[in-house]
């Protein structure tokens, strides 16, 4: 479930996973895999100056087309995106089975099928300006909140991993940042 983080750009901003059964992530109208995700944070750390770096999302323009989350988890509104992926993939009967699941990978070919009926690929660039602040295209987050938006991934976000298995690009991003000098990674990991 996606939560609320504060951005210094646009207020309280939506990211986060939102189908257990998909390893898709969405910040406000943007979506890309937990993998890339994975990859972009991993490419950062090994950064030895701030270099911005070029990520292909999916950006869904028209608000509406992205869905109702809450009326697609409770079966009674399935619109847009959300909506259409909940269809195949609804939320469990069974809160206990409320987990996201580390396979989601493997369900990439029909969330990528879904969403380019509702999306367009584009460019954004991530990277860290000279105050020390993250920033993913328009999106700019303080670093205390950039960590946060790590550690929401780490944990498999609200409800967690299923099982606390977690896939092994998430476990090689962590690795890599507790590797990391890079000072933009420090403390993301206590």
């Amino acid at each position: 479930m996606p939560l609320s983080f504060a951005s210094i750009s646009h207020g309280p901003v939506a990211f986060g996973f939102f189908n257990i059964e998909s390893d898709m992530l969405l910040l406000e109208q943007y979506f890309f895999f937990c993998d890339d995700f994975c990859t972009w944070m991993m490419q950062l750390a090994e950064q030895s100056a701030p270099t911005p770096l070029n990520c292909e999302i999916f950006h869904i323009q028209n608000p509406q087309d992205t869905g109702d989350l809450m009326g697609a988890i409770h079966g009674i509104r399935f619109t847009g995106f959300i909506g259409s992926v909940y269809e195949q993939f609804p939320f469990p009967d069974d809160p206990a089975r409320f987990k996201q699941n580390p396979e989601g990978y493997k369900t990439r070919e029909k969330i990528t099928a879904q969403i380019t009926a509702f999306a367009r690929k584009k460019i954004v660039t991530a990277g860290f300006d000279e105050s020390e602040n993250f920033w993913f295209g328009p999106y700019g987050f303080s670093l205390p909140v950039f960590h946060e938006l790590i550690r929401y991934v780490w944990q498999g976000g609200y409800p967690r991993w299923k099982d606390d298995i977690r896939p092994a690009c998430v476990t090689a991003m962590a690795a890599r940042i507790q590797k990391t000098e890079n000072r933009f990674f420090t403390g993301v990991f206590p």
